[in-house]
């Protein structure tokens, strides 16, 4: 005797070795016994043999027309698959006609309902409506995903990945055709996602890449200003006083917002009173205002090469940066200084100032420089007041205790990038043009940060200890600039903590009430928010330095490349800011030099593959 039973939502057939009332020993078609429970057994049968009994039964099932047999259900009444294998057949089912009628019951759930061992409903005719619409549109999709992958898998961008082409690059939709088809074709093409789209022509610019995919994370509603972000406040910088100073600045060729300028007047007995001068913002951008929390949300200026994403609009930064032959509003921090270079008074001034000239680094580093600090240049203008500077500023650095500061012999790279054809160029840290804006900037943080913590009004500090930069409400050491506390105050058009020193600073010299107490929410969110989107602009900002080496390294048709082993394996390229494991690099000292050969580069990955070749004598 052989039973067809139910087993894990599978039907199967066994030759019964045992009977035991509640239970079998059954033996299937291919030997394997096994022990079933006597309720799971549909039926018993002797013929047809049990190789050919399943073959049979899926014959006659596949035969069976659900849509038939469920017009002949009586609606929301329980029946035997049994008796409805009586009115189909016309006449009581043999044991192969019996499991096809529970074999058809079974794989049509749309249709009937399983209601216990071998009882059934009919589904109602509105579900069994929405079941098959929906089967039907599954069938549709599945066919679009086809198609997809098809054309996907051919090179060809399916044009209704067009419009959703972002969100597939950067923040997918997972349940999507779209992306389900994407997926399969990659995984076909054994390609990433960005590499098949870029095959199929989506990708036109693998920088734009990049750089998008930033701005969705971080800048999802655009990087445009709303109309309400242009509207200036009135500043009532019309009464201030205008400084009898001639300012001048120093930056690069393409800083925009310009914030810091610096004048020299002379004083009696060989003194002079030395002017540091910020631009001040914080005049027109009042706490809570659109645009105030719109820079609360950006919180810096982002720079890449080539680029930057300012934290505030053009229109707001053209009226406080500055430019060379303007008047500006500005917050000063004055220094009377004796002729051996000791600070003798201090003193702080909201005011306008004329802004005689911006020095840019690539013109100023041509007479300002190591070589030329003890020269007459007559017909420079400014260089005696720079050399003045110098003078002061490495006073300042030896007061400091950082003469021989080991970062001076570190290298600065600055990436130039013009219509896609990228220049490198290197500066040594610590060259006297560094050095004169450093420590004045230094100067001017700690001493306006001191000025704060004296007359107790709260401020953002950025502090050092063991080793940990942190930001804090509360004024301590910075160890690394060898400072009693250190206020970021010199920079209120490029970051916020800085706009919000600003307006505490201001207030102090006005002696007005502080817009922010030192618990207040607006400057503990400021403070939390900041610090997390300064280390994420930063990494951004060196991941596309990253690149721009790797483009650069493709520009130049680079094809070896010397570099110095820092440690193991761990390598510096020559001329470039790149630094790499090689594998399979030969244990060498550090400090080594060695001849690399570019095997690879992929601007997608944004990855670099390079093999040795030999060690260079040094």
């Amino acid at each position: 005797m052989n039973v067809f039973y139910e087993e894990s939502g599978n039907f199967k057939v066994g030759a019964i070795l045992a009977d035991n009332t509640t239970s079998l020993q059954v033996e299937a078609v291919h030997g394997k016994r096994s022990k079933i429970k006597a309720a799971s057994v549909l039926l018993r049968f002797d013929k047809p043999a049990l190789g050919e009994f399943m073959d049979h039964a899926q014959k006659i099932a596949d035969e069976l027309d659900p849509d038939f047999l469920w017009e002949c259900c009586i609606q929301d009444v329980e029946f035997k698959s049994e008796s409805l294998a009586v009115d189909y057949f016309g006449h009581k089912p043999d044991p192969v006609e019996a499991a096809a009628t529970l074999i058809l019951l079974h794989s049509a759930p749309m249709y009937f309902y399983k209601k216990g061992k071998g009882c059934y409903k009919a589904a109602p005719p509105d579900a069994l409506k929405a079941a098959l619409a929906s089967q039907e549109k599954k069938r549709q999709q599945a066919k679009r995903k086809a198609h997809y992958v098809e054309q996907l898998s051919n090179g060809t961008l399916p044009k209704e990945f067009s419009e959703v082409l972002s969100h597939l690059l950067y923040r997918p939709d997972k349940n999507t055709i779209e992306w389900k088809a994407l997926e399969e074709a990659c995984v076909q093409m054994n390609m990433s996602v960005p590499r098949l789209l870029e095959k199929c022509g989506a990708i036109s610019s693998s920088h734009d890449y990049h750089f998008n995919q930033f701005l969705w994370e971080y800048f999802p509603d655009g990087i445009d200003f709303s109309e309400a972000d242009q509207q200036l406040n009135p500043d009532n910088t019309d009464d201030l006083p205008i400084a009898d100073i001639a300012a001048f600045s120093i930056d690069d060729a393409s800083t925009t917002e310009i914030d810091d300028a610096f004048s020299v007047t002379p004083l009696r007995l060989g003194s002079f009173r030395i002017g540091i001068h910020i631009a001040a913002p914080a005049l027109g951008i009042p706490p809570g205002g659109a645009l105030d929390n719109t820079a609360a949300r950006r919180l810096s200026t982002v720079y890449v090469p080539g680029r930057k994403i300012t934290m505030l609009p053009a229109s707001v930064i053209g009226r406080y940066t500055l430019n060379e032959n303007r008047i500006c509003p500005a917050v000063s921090l004055y220094l009377d200084v004796a002729d051996d270079y000791t600070v003798t008074h201090v003193e702080s001034r909201i005011e306008k100032i004329k802004v005689v000239e911006n020095l840019r680094h690539e013109k100023l580093a041509a007479f300002f420089n190591e070589d030329t600090l003890h020269s007459s240049h007559s017909e420079v203008p400014f260089v005696s007041e720079l050399q003045t500077l110098w003078h002061f500023a490495s006073k300042m650095e030896a007061v400091r205790g950082k003469v021989n500061d080991l970062n001076n012999d570190k290298i600065d790279y600055s990436f130039d990038v013009e219509n896609d054809h990228v220049t490198i160029r290197t500066r040594r840290r610590g060259s006297p043009i560094d050095k004169v804006v450093s420590e004045l900037m230094i100067f001017a943080n700690t001493q306006w940060g001191k000025q704060l913590a004296d007359s107790n009004i709260a401020g953002i500090y950025r502090n050092q200890g063991n080793g940990k930069v942190k930001m804090s409400t509360s004024p301590a050491p910075h160890q690394g600039l060898g400072v009693a506390q250190y206020a970021w105050i010199s920079s209120p058009m490029r970051r916020y903590v800085d706009l919000i020193n600003q307006r505490q600073l201001i207030a102090m010299i006005r002696d007005e009430s502080p817009p922010y107490s030192r618990d207040s929410d607006g400057l503990l969110i400021a403070l939390r928010d900041f610090e997390i989107a300064y280390g994420i602009y930063g990494d951004f900002q060196r991941s596309m330095e990253y690149y721009w080496c790797l483009r650069w390294l493709l520009q130049e048709n680079i094809q070896t490349i010397n570099a110095q082993v820092i440690k193991e394996n761990l390598v510096k390229f020559d001329n470039l800011p790149l630094v790499m494991r090689i594998p399979y690099l030969p244990n060498l000292v550090p400090d080594s030099f060695v001849k690399l050969e570019i095997e690879s580069i992929d601007l997608l990955d944004r990855s670099l593959r390079a093999k040795f070749v030999e060690k260079l004598e040094s």
